[in-house]
């Protein structure tokens, strides 16, 4: 029984759906010389903006940022702290790296676009380019400059950052792209120097304190050397029968110890002095180095041609007129159907003939099933001669003028369903409205709508 029901309701939601799709056709059929002309309205106003719109350009560069922390080549400078990464040091290093928040930070910083402001002359304008304001004329804030056009993306996974500019101005484009190359290429150098500067102060002053107390320690050196011990045998053989000898002997054992921790020692200072010695001079090396940059222009900024703007694009705008033609073709379809004073498709109910004589064979089946029912057929449009012949056949019909009357009202209360006979864009849609309005408060069952 649920199979059967599940079956009915099926068919029943497939033949509704079919309904409506036809309906919806047939409605946008006879809209297609409205659709036509929204649509190439709106395509051609897209087209000619291509033309009319002022272009915009975008001038971009590609950096590659080496992440070792003062020289181009981590393997020579042993003591550096590598910032690349999310885990620092070498594993960071060894993991790639990809990560250059703080490169981004210090390129979109005062330091760097301050510069780049006064180098292009960048300036507030006038408000919708007519309205002055109190700012209009002054230099642009680097925070406002940020919001406008600029646009700095670090490539996932890699230590390359783009730097891109939009403007109508191709030229100001490609100077705003090469002040932020050189200007942050410029104070990249500068944090350089000063960190290998710093470096060597601090190793030099380790070196000379290390150094300082290395010769400090040769010259207050005491105790016995361990050479000096080979030649004791004599006395230490004495020793045993001699009280002086054991004496002797052991003020020679206690200069040999002092001797030897003085020389464990001497050697310890004398290493450490070696080892700042080979990093002061890696420190030197670096500083030496400072002067160059750890960025790599690996696409360079460059003059752009007329024809080389971003936008607007030719292709794009049709692809934009084509989509919003259609869009607005269809709420022109839309309000039309909804605000017609004539009749329209959408005005119809579910159950409708489209076309009387052509379907009059399906507008039969429906009243032959119907033959033992009284039927009211509610004429809004006179029938055509062909309809006319054919009806007269069945007596169950009892054909009424639309109208808002009472008599009217009296021969529909006679009849049990109503079949509405009208014509699209030819019967008054209000009227149509108000009659099928009555026909719902009479309880009356609209069981066909015919097209004439």
């Amino acid at each position: 029984m649920r199979e059967k029901d599940y079956g009915y309701y099926q068919d029943l939601l497939e033949e509704d759906l079919n309904i409506n799709i036809k309906k919806i056709f047939f409605a946008i059929w006879n809209r297609k010389f409205l659709i036509a002309k929204i649509f190439i309205a709106v395509f051609v106003f897209f087209v000619l903006m291509t033309f009319i719109l002022a272009k915009k350009y975008t001038v971009d560069a590609d950096l590659y940022i080496n992440k070792s922390n003062s020289s181009n080549m981590a393997e020579i400078n042993p003591y550096f702290i590598s910032e690349v990464g999310t885990g620092g040091g070498m594993a960071a290093l060894m993991s790639g790296g990809g990560n250059l928040m703080n490169e981004l930070e210090i390129m979109q910083s005062p330091l760097v676009i301050d510069k780049v402001i006064q180098e292009n002359d960048l300036r507030f304008k006038k408000l919708f380019g007519i309205i002055p304001t109190v700012k209009t004329g002054k230099p642009l804030t680097t925070e406002k400059f940020l919001k406008k056009g600029i646009s700095f993306e670090n490539k996932k996974g890699t230590n390359v950052v783009t730097i891109s500019y939009k403007s109508k101005d191709k030229e100001l484009a490609y100077g705003v792209v090469n002040s932020i190359i050189n200007n942050y290429i410029a104070l990249h150098q500068e944090l350089n120097s000063e960190k290998s500067k710093s470096d060597k102060t601090v190793l030099e002053a380790e070196y000379k304190q290390a150094k300082a107390d290395l010769d400090k320690k040769m010259n207050s050196l005491s105790g016995m050397p361990s050479q000096a011990m080979a030649g004791s045998g004599g006395i230490s053989a004495m020793s045993a029968f001699s009280q002086s000898a054991r004496k002797a002997m052991s003020s020679i054992q206690g200069q040999y110890v002092s001797g030897i921790k003085s020389e464990i020692s001497l050697r310890e200072d004398a290493e450490k002095v070696a080892e700042l010695a080979k990093k002061l001079e890696w420190a030197k090396l670096v500083d030496n180095m400072s002067e160059s940059s750890n960025v790599v222009v690996l696409k360079e900024p460059r003059h752009l041609q007329d024809y080389e703007q971003v936008s607007p694009k030719l292709f794009t705008n049709i692809i934009l007129g084509i989509v919003f033609g259609a869009i607005a073709s269809l709420f022109a379809v839309i309000f039309a159907e909804n605000t017609d004073k004539k009749l329209t498709y959408s005005m119809l109910g579910e159950n409708i003939i489209y076309n009387g004589e052509n379907d009059f064979t399906d507008l039969k089946v429906q009243i032959l099933a119907k033959k033992d029912k009284k039927i009211a057929c509610v004429m809004f449009e006179e029938l055509s001669s062909f309809l006319a012949l054919q009806l007269k056949n069945f007596k169950n019909l009892d054909f009424i003028k639309a109208d808002i009357s009472s008599e009217f009202v009296e021969k529909v209360k006679n009849s049990e369903e109503v079949i509405i006979f009208a014509s699209i864009n030819k019967t008054n849609s209000k009227f149509y409205k108000q009659i099928k309005q009555m026909l719902n408060e009479m309880n009356k069952e609209i069981n066909l709508e015919v097209l004439i």
